[in-house]
């Protein structure tokens, strides 16, 4: 650890998950040791970053730390010389995320933020942005670590493994946080006695095996999530639609809460629509939140973190963050569950992907538990083909080709037609058409 401390960067800094970033760097000071904070945002961005700095300094002044707090939209020189950077942009914001939401919805597709045509339309503008950064830091802070939760995590995983100059990166998710902690709670453990392995995708991703202290316990955790309705493994941005226990029985792994959309895709997309008919989208929702959040942020007597934040539907995103930094900074070899680049982790998928996979955390990087994980012959097909949608989503993004695109539309499972699919596209296109120079040379 450097004698004065940490350089932290953070691009997307106005985000109203900062706080909780913030809060994770405080409660870790003694043995993660910031020296500087630096919070990157665009002109768009600027009146909410600099409510977000103000934040930032009361709580480190509450906390009575040494910690420098910096709000700039100069990326170039906030990123020199930083130790991690931590990537959470939503390029287009929240009026974007509307229309990856309602224009789907219009023609009976599903509309998500991460998922379908929504998600391959997030991964259009947000690749290009997070290839940027990358490039930078191979410049001017090489040996730094990249930790993105900018969504979808697994396309732009994707394509830093494919495409990204800077090779030190690690996709993170909260997803697998909150399952952990459910079946913690189902189990009446601490949260940090029990483990999951986990192996897929990002929002595709299976638990094999429960730990609890070290000791496998799988087959009781498994017979208590199956025995007991009130276990809740869901995220509160997903609906939560019970599980039909003799189906989970027969697949012998933990779903996801995103499983939701391809085991129960009428259902979710009766859901979405239902939705979209009274005004209540999740994009809209999520507007209402941030308006609410930002309200108590501009207070100057506000000094912590306010409970209202769990309420995104990201939670946990900024703790995995600093539990992740810490854990290389320190060298823990502490598991958590983490994208990377696959290397052999998972059999069934190429080497230069990316996978979600429960990694040992070292000084040199995330390091997976298990190598050469063939996936059951119940979910790989599905997995495989949202691969495929991710690979033809990160090569459109880098190269702007039309029919790259159409095609990652129309591969993925939410969308499955061809007709359909392209009136979509075409619709979105013109719709982002600012955010994607690309594809309109």
């Amino acid at each position: 650890m450097k004698d004065k401390g940490l350089k932290i960067v953070v691009i997307g800094g106005g985000s109203s998950y900062t706080p909780e970033f913030v809060e994770g760097l405080i409660k870790r000071y003694n043995e993660f040791k910031t020296r500087e904070l630096w919070l990157v945002d665009v002109e768009a961005g600027r009146a909410k970053l600099e409510t977000i700095k103000n934040l930032a300094a009361r709580m480190v002044l509450k906390a009575g730390l040494d910690i420098s707090i910096h709000a700039t939209l100069d990326r170039e020189k906030a990123l020199y010389g930083a130790d991690f950077v931590n990537t959470q942009i939503r390029v287009g914001q929240i009026p974007a995320r509307v229309l990856d939401e309602a224009i789907p919805l219009e023609h009976g597709i599903l509309g998500q933020e991460t998922n379908g045509a929504g998600g391959l339309f997030k991964a259009l503008r947000t690749v290009p942005v997070i290839l940027d950064i990358a490039e930078e830091m191979s410049k001017l802070c090489p040996d730094a670590w990249m930790l993105n939760f900018s969504n979808p995590v697994g396309i732009v995983t994707e394509a830093l493994c494919r495409y990204g100059a800077h090779k030190k990166f690690i996709g993170i998710c909260n997803l697998p946080i909150g399952t952990e902690r459910g079946l913690a709670s189902a189990m009446n453990v601490a949260p940090d006695r029990l483990k999951v392995e986990f192996a897929g995708l990002n929002h595709m991703v299976y638990g094999f095996k429960v730990f609890i202290d070290d000791e496998d316990v799988t087959d009781k955790v498994f017979e208590r999530f199956l025995d007991d309705e009130t276990v809740d493994l869901s995220v509160r941005n997903i609906p939560d639609y019970e599980w039909e226990r003799e189906f989970v029985r027969a697949l012998k792994l933990f779903p996801c809460s995103y499983h939701r959309y391809y085991y129960k895709a009428a259902n979710m997309l009766a859901h979405s629509l239902e939705d979209y008919k009274t005004g209540g989208t999740r994009a809209r929702k999520v507007e209402g939140i941030e308006s609410e959040l930002f309200k108590l942020y501009e207070n100057p007597g506000l000094e912590t973190k306010p409970a209202q934040l769990e309420q995104r539907g990201g939670a946990y995103y900024s703790d995995a963050a600093c539990n992740i930094m810490n854990s290389i900074q320190n060298n823990k070899n502490d598991m958590q569950t983490v994208d990377v680049i696959n290397n052999g982790a998972i059999a069934d998928i190429d080497d230069e992907s990316a996978v979600e996979i429960t990694c040992r955390i070292t000084k040199d990087g995330p390091v997976p538990t298990v190598l050469g994980r063939k996936l059951p012959i119940s979910v790989k097909g599905l997995v495989m083909q949202v691969k495929s949608f991710e690979q033809l989503a990160a090569q459109a993004a880098v190269t702007g080709d039309y029919h790259t695109g159409l095609l990652a539309m129309v591969t993925n499972p939410l969308v499955a037609n061809d007709v359909l699919g392209k009136k979509v596209y075409d619709r979105l296109l013109e719709a982002h058409k600012q955010y994607l120079p690309k594809f309109f040379k």
